[in-house]
């Protein structure tokens, strides 16, 4: 709040006149009387408060402010002030009747009585106080363009640039964008702050505030409306802030795979689709195609669906393409699929088709489950297919009419069921269509008539066998296949000269079987290097991956692995691997597991680990020039910021680092402050002890507080973040021991009124005394506290009576001295008074003497002309002269 206060004095000079006749006429002419109302004095003020003419000044208007632009808001004009006007005391009534304004005085006005003889002079005089109150200056500003700036207002665009700011700028660009702010510049106070929210969710999601930022930040929000709040306490001095925002396209999230299935996704933005399978066994509840809606923030039209187990059984009619799945999810995990599983499927294909049947992935029970085909449409048509009987073909069967019935009994699997069947009509004049696992094939005509020639390939790392790379659609009077389908198996083991290839644990897909022992060779040029790419490893921990670098099983180990892994890569030393894989044959718990996905090409050589760039604030020192292997490479992070991942990463012996580089990341959060003990404390806000952060304290009953009730969480430009103080500590709240008061002759440390539970007080003594109790004393805790000891008293010690002995005699001998040598000066000093004395009177009298006779013979000299013999010393005092003048005595006395 701001208080003014304007004194204003208004002088109203009246005329007041006794007589009947105006100043300018004669006494015996006297004009009518010309009467009207006063004006109130309020209105004098107000004019003269509105129209400051009395100032020289023009009435005042009111100011008026530039529109604010879209990208740059300007502040608007502030809002009336509240005024409070108190008048102040009247000095003087005024009382008179009115005559014409005199002059163009906005305040007041003179007027003319009937004539008088005396002139009267009255002032009236009135202070007036003014008190404003400020509100905060709005400076509101909505922008809905794609791309623009919003900035600090301004405080000389105010029409009160020294009032608290308190400013929202609204952003909202069209659905489907989202809004993207770069900080371009910031700089405030303490006392005052900035955040950024985005707005168009279930509540306002804070993005950032004044503590989080610096220049050059990108702040993205996830719908299209983002508010940015400025407040500012200070009168003056306020900070400054520039943000450049442009708008972007916003994306659905990626869809989740369904479990058992799979999703392929179009486009995440809208319009996009995603479109969800599942794998042979199960089927899609729910939709299978989501579109990416366009909305405050994209999302897609349904839920993800689910794979879930076909229905046990059925009847199909006119059959073309399709598959038979197992009726329980498949797991690696040992479970069963239920008791007493009896499911029965009834095939139809149109009449004059017959149907094809193909065992994609078949793993049963040998002693529990059961799978039966017949070539017919009941359970008594001829047999095709007994689990109990035949091993589970590689090829397929082909119905003699146009069914197939397929039963399947389950009872208390010890291993997960897993059955995948894949069925395909065909007519009379066709033959069917090809399939082959883990390969593919290529034909001459897409139907199959008659005279089609396919040729089969397998996939990289299986090995064809068990049936001829081509076949033939041959037999115009029943169309068949001149051969049968191959087989693509993944062997135990082989030798691999391709500079490319793959290598696959025994029976893949399938799970390999206990008792395995596999060994692969890859060679590749003799100036090359080998470089392993393990993207899957999924075996039991009683199974063993090694991997040699060299030709055989006795070359230097380079890696040796147990259990699952995440993808990694290995590089050897030369150009020869070996792979070898060794899977426990006295596993009693053993379980179906997936296996392993090795892809191997050749590698330019290298005897240093690839370089690693320097990871952004921090450094990294090595232990040796170059990245030779066993060199270890060591990372820290500047102050104030965490090092995450490993500091410590070693170049290993295949060329690889043991781990990927750290990252330094810049530390938000305040070190936990610790529990109170005998007391609690409360965290604003709940969750860590980010910057901002205020922890206040509380102690138990019968405690109190020895330290700050809060501390704050700081934030600092280099170092990390710290508490505002110490925590506190909660005490036992005890009454204070008031103070036992000082001994006679003796003093005390610290002297206070009172002193807290657990204090103490140490005494001494003056010199010449001696202390008598305890030197020390404690306050002990308790209601109320008390001494432990009654405080002591300094007495006077004995040996202090020989000092005062000592030092009276040392005193007497100390004048007697003096005395003497007091005497010693007075006979030394006073013979030579005398002498002196002697002397001065001597000296004395010799001048007298000889001035008075001296001086006759001077005369007679001056006055007589006569020559005269000089005067020897001898003859002075037998010179007649000398002998006839006055004589004078002298006694001097000494």
């Amino acid at each position: 709040m701001v208080s003014t206060v304007f004194a204003v004095t208004l002088s109203v000079t009246l005329l007041h006149l006794t007589s009947g006749a105006s100043l300018g006429t004669s006494d015996t002419e006297a004009p009518p009387t010309v009467t009207s109302s006063p004006r109130p004095l309020g209105e004098l003020i107000h004019a003269a408060l509105l129209s400051k003419e009395y100032l020289g000044h023009t009435p005042n208007s009111r100011g008026t402010t530039t529109n604010p632009t879209q990208a740059v808001p300007s502040i608007r004009e502030s809002e009336p002030s509240s005024t409070v006007m108190s008048p102040g005391i009247l000095t003087t009534a005024v009382t008179s009747s009115a005559a014409p304004h005199a002059g163009q005085s906005g305040f007041g006005s003179a007027v003319t009585s009937p004539p008088a003889e005396e002139e009267t002079t009255t002032t009236l005089i009135t202070t007036t106080t003014i008190t404003t109150v400020h509100t905060p200056v709005q400076c509101n500003a909505s922008l809905s363009g794609m791309e623009g700036i919003v900035e600090s207002p301004d405080p000389l665009s105010s029409s009160s640039p020294f009032s608290p700011l308190e400013c929202t700028y609204s952003i909202t660009v069209y659905p489907g964008y989202g809004v993207e702010i770069q900080v371009k510049k910031v700089n405030l106070s303490k006392e005052e702050s900035l955040t950024i929210l985005e707005l168009g969710g279930t509540a306002p999601e804070l993005l950032a505030n004044e503590t989080l930022m610096s220049e050059g930040q990108v702040i993205r929000s996830s719908t299209n409306q983002v508010q940015i709040h400025y407040k500012s306490l200070k009168q003056a001095n306020h900070g400054v802030f520039s943000f450049h925002y442009q708008a972007f396209l916003l994306s659905c999230s990626f869809p989740l795979s369904p479990e058992g299935g799979g999703v392929t996704v179009t486009d995440i933005h809208p319009g996009g689709q995603a479109h969800f399978h599942c794998d042979p066994g199960f089927e899609v509840r729910g939709h299978e195609v989501a579109t990416c809606l366009n909305s405050t923030r994209p999302k897609w039209s349904t839920p993800e669906p689910q794979c879930v187990a076909v229905s046990c059984g059925g009847w199909i009619r006119n059959a073309t393409v399709g598959r038979i799945l197992s009726p329980t999810l498949p797991s690696a995990s040992n479970h069963s699929s239920g008791s007493n599983l009896s499911c029965h499927w009834l095939l139809e294909a149109k009449e004059g088709h017959r149907l094809h049947l193909h065992f994609e992935r078949v793993a049963l029970d040998e002693d529990n489950d059961k799978l039966i085909v017949r070539s017919g449409n009941s359970s008594t048509a001829p047999l095709l297919f007994d689990s109990d009987l035949d091993d589970v073909p590689e090829r397929g069967f082909v119905s003699e009419g146009m069914s197939l019935y397929v039963e399947l009994t389950a009872d208390s699997s010890s291993i997960p069921l897993l059955l995948a069947l894949r069925y395909e009509a065909f007519d009379g004049e066709h033959c069917y269509e090809p399939y082959l696992p883990h390969g593919n094939f290529s034909s001459s005509d897409i139907t199959f008539p008659l005279g089609t020639v396919v040729t089969f390939s397998c996939s990289p790392g299986f090995v064809m066998e068990q049936g001829s790379g081509v076949m033939e659609c041959v037999d115009p009077n029943d169309p068949h296949w001149n051969e049968s389908e191959p087989v693509c198996r993944a062997l135990c083991g082989g030798e691999l000269t391709d500079p490319v290839g793959t290598v696959l644990s025994p029976d893949w897909p399938q799970s390999y079987s206990k008792g395995q022992d596999c060994v692969w060779q890859i060679h590749v040029s003799e100036d090359k290097r080998i470089e392993l790419d393990v993207q899957i490893l999924n075996i039991r921990h009683n199974d063993i991956l090694t991997l040699f670098d060299g030709h055989d099983l006795m070359s230097h180990v380079i890696g040796q692995y147990l259990g699952s892994r995440e993808r990694f890569r290995v590089v050897s030393g030369g150009s020869e691997v070996t792979i070898q894989f060794q899977s426990d044959p006295d596993d009693s718990t053993f379980i179906l597991s997936q296996g392993f996905l090795i892809h191997y090409r050749e590698v330019e050589p290298n005897d240093t680990c690839p370089a690693l760039p320097q990871i952004e604030f921090g450094w990294s020192s090595s232990s040796h020039p170059s990245l030779v292997r066993g060199s270890v490479l060591t990372y820290q992070c500047q102050p104030g910021y965490d090092i995450v991942g490993s500091d410590i990463i070693t170049c290993q012996w295949d060329l690889s680092w043991s781990n990927n580089p750290p990252t330094c990341v810049k530390i938000q959060q305040c070190p936990d402050p610790g529990e109170v003990v005998n007391g609690a404390r409360s965290v604003h806000p709940e969750s860590g002890f980010a910057v901002g952060t205020v922890v206040r304290f509380t102690c138990n009953q019968g405690y109190q507080l020895e330290g700050p009730s809060q501390i704050s969480c700081h934030g600092r430009d280099t170092g990390m973040p710290k508490w505002s103080d110490r925590s506190p500590k909660c005490v036992l709240k005890y009454d204070p021991c008031p103070n036992p008061g000082v001994p006679d002759n003796g003093y005390q440390t610290l002297y206070k009124h009172s002193y807290q539970a657990g204090e103490t007080l140490r005494f001494f003594c003056y010199e010449g005394y001696e202390l008598i109790g305890e030197v020390i004393i404690n306050c002990v805790p308790g209601h109320p506290s008390q001494w432990n000891s009654p405080p002591p008293f300094c007495k006077v010690a004995y040996e202090g009576l020989l000092d005062d002995h000592k030092l009276e005699v040392s005193q007497s001998l100390e004048a007697s001295h003096q005395m003497l040598s007091e005497n010693i000066a007075l006979a030394i000093i006073l013979p030579i008074i005398l002498v002196i004395l002697l002397i001065g009177g001597i000296y004395m009298y010799y001048t007298n003497v000889c001035r008075w006779q001296w001086k006759p013979l001077f005369w007679k000299s001056l006055s007589h002309t006569h020559s005269y013999s000089p005067i020897t010393v001898e003859s002075d005092f037998n010179n007649p002269l000398y002998e006839a003048g006055d004589t004078r005595e002298y006694e001097v006395s000494i």
